[in-house]
């Protein structure tokens, strides 16, 4: 049961249009607004900063949360959650050490549906947000070091560039160089690689990919307008000494 229902959960939760439902809550249509888009940039340029920065933390959950039920639910001999849930203890499917690639690929096949069903929500007519956040929250759950690095990355291109768009599609490609580094830099209890051991875990390099052209494919129309000049920016504005974010 565990192999099937951690998906379909993720896809559930991940399917959740917080933005659509926040910005409704203030009478507004953000799919009419700005970008169209239903994800935490587009809603912080057009309700506001506290309602944007709400909605990218619930994005960010609804990736979290199922991939650590995941984790929990199906588990590999020799290696415990790095979130641990004891409530889940007794609900467990413990796969032998032999069958890791089933666990990595139950856990990966979980973090893809989370995104999937941000991405393409049956709520909204398949169509949804470009995933961005919901991808930063599987990756806390599944490879919670490198994310610190993404978010550098993010901050340093924004600062750079002022362009959300960009600093999305630059840390998403940078998410595989990532995780192969990880496999070359992380050492077995015998002080070897796991890539040379041939145990580093392939359905997540596998997944760092997807994510990385799907993030590039649902940029598609912000690269349309980024080789037009028409993209809006982020900038900071002074007004009464406070400041402020505004597009």
């Amino acid at each position: 049961m565990q192999l099937w229902l951690c998906p379909l959960l993720a896809f559930l939760l991940g399917s959740i249009p917080f933005g659509l439902m926040i910005a409704k809550a203030k009478g507004i249509d953000i799919r009419a607004h700005g970008s169209g888009n239903i994800g935490a940039t587009n809603v912080l340029r057009v309700v506001g900063k506290f309602f944007g920065i709400a909605c990218l933390l619930l994005d960010a959950l609804k990736g979290f949360v199922p991939v650590v039920i995941a984790m929990n639910l199906v588990r590999i001999t020799g290696r415990d959650p790095q979130f641990h849930l004891a409530y889940l203890d007794s609900l467990h499917l413990m796969l032998p050490a032999a069958e890791q690639l089933t666990g990595q690929m139950i856990h990966v096949f979980t973090a893809l549906a989370a995104v999937l069903g941000h991405n393409y929500s049956p709520w909204i007519g398949f169509k949804g947000g470009k995933g961005i956040a919901t991808s930063a929250g599987v990756l806390i759950a599944l490879m919670p070091a490198a994310v610190v690095i993404l978010f550098l990355v993010f901050i340093i291109t924004l600062l750079a560039t002022r362009y959300a768009s960009v600093a999305s599609m630059v840390s998403a490609l940078v998410l595989p160089v990532m995780t192969h580094l990880g496999a070359r830099f992380h050492k077995t209890t015998e002080g070897i690689s796991l890539w040379e051991a041939g145990t580093w875990n392939k359905p997540l390099f596998v997944f760092s990919v997807l994510i990385a052209v799907l993030a590039v494919w649902k940029h598609r129309a912000n690269i349309a307008r980024l080789r037009e000049g028409t993209e809006s920016r982020l900038v900071w504005a002074t007004k009464n000494k406070t400041d402020s974010l505004v597009p």
